[in-house]
């Protein structure tokens, strides 16, 4: 395992993070909490540090067994929590980006996971109303208390993002320095803003869903769904990538994957490394063997022939303004004809 800096900062996490979305049966789909423990361990005997978890994650079983998991080692982890979402009830402040969510759902989060403070604290999902002062302000007040360290972001629009730093850089505030976002062959439309947003603004990028719940495994492939699978599950079903576009990508993967004797899940995993920016994919296992097969995609070099071909399979349009800057027309007239002789 390797590490890396995470956006500006000089916190140190390691290549790979460990998603624990699938700690705890309650959602249907899960690992028992014993197989959770074994993917825990051999996780950080690979020498991984960088945990990612969240307040509704099965229901908070799984915060609940990583509090268990972390005893007498806490302080070798960077533990990622989140707030933001509530399951559905009938109190109007149970979710929510706002100041009082924030610190309600930290102080139910501390215990469940048996600690006094986390070291990446995740707005969990934009939700379009909380001003971003009031966001931005909260989160520098956990960071001065010392119950978190760092703030990050998952979905969320680039340009409330980069208003967001703005604001915090402007007023002395702890910005956000990673944000999550879904990331894979089959998602790419994050390239058009989010990936150059977290470049410009030196964000670090951790991926969630990087084989797309399987699809990049090729389970789903002939149809059938295997009993216990993520989109076997109801909840799930909204999430499944449309079907031409699977199969597309999934067709280009089988290629690279007879070509280097590896799995199509670690050839999915391996292209995210050759992206523009550094980008951290958030795996997430039921079984001890994904988790295994997953880990060794660090082992695998791609050839520029084989990106290329995966890139050219899963590509999306850019979409306007930059499908527009493409053209020969507007590039003439935004440089008078010199664009071959300025040097960028």
């Amino acid at each position: 395992m390797k590490y890396r800096l995470l956006g500006h900062s000089g916190l140190r996490v390691s290549e790979i993070s460990l998603g624990t979305m699938t700690f705890g049966e309650d959602w249907g789909w899960g690992a028992a909490k014993d197989d959770a423990r074994t993917i825990y361990d051999a996780y950080r005997e690979a020498g991984g540090n960088f945990i990612d978890t969240a307040n509704v994650y099965t229901n908070g079983s799984s915060e609940i067994q990583l509090g268990e998991f972390m005893a007498g080692h806490r302080g070798e982890i960077v533990l990622a929590t989140k707030y933001s979402n509530a399951m559905p009830g009938k109190d109007a402040n149970a979710a929510g980006n706002h100041r009082k969510n924030m610190v309600q759902a930290l102080e139910a989060s501390l215990k469940r996971l048996k600690t006094d403070y986390i070291d990446l604290y995740w707005l969990h999902i934009w939700d379009q109303m909380t001003p971003v002062e009031e966001v931005m302000r909260a989160f520098d007040d956990l960071v001065r208390q010392g119950k978190i360290l760092y703030a990050g972001v998952s979905d969320a629009p680039a340009w409330w993002m980069a208003q967001a730093n703005t604001v915090a850089e402007l007023r002395g505030w702890s910005p956000f320095i990673a944000m999550q976002i879904e990331y894979s062959l089959v998602e790419r439309t994050v390239e058009r803003e989010l990936i150059p947003a977290a470049k410009a603004m030196n964000i670090g990028v951790t991926a969630w869903s990087p084989l797309a719940g399987g699809v990049l495994t090729g389970k789903y492939a002939s149809g059938k769904q295997e009993a216990g699978a993520r989109f076997s599950s109801e909840m799930m079903q909204e999430f499944m990538p449309e079907q031409a576009r699977q199969e597309r990508v999934v067709a280009a993967l089988r290629k690279v994957s007879e070509e280097t004797g590896r799995s199509l899940a670690q050839v999915a995993l391996a292209w995210l490394r050759y992206r523009a920016v550094p980008v951290i994919p958030i795996i997430g296992a039921r079984k001890m063997t994904q988790f295994e097969d997953n880990l060794a995609s660090l082992t695998l070099e791609l050839t520029g022939e084989q990106v290329k071909a995966l890139d050219e399979a899963s590509a999306v349009e850019p979409g306007f303004p930059y499908s527009m800057y493409a053209r020969s027309l507007p590039r003439a007239l935004a440089y008078g004809g010199m664009r071959d002789q300025i040097l960028a």
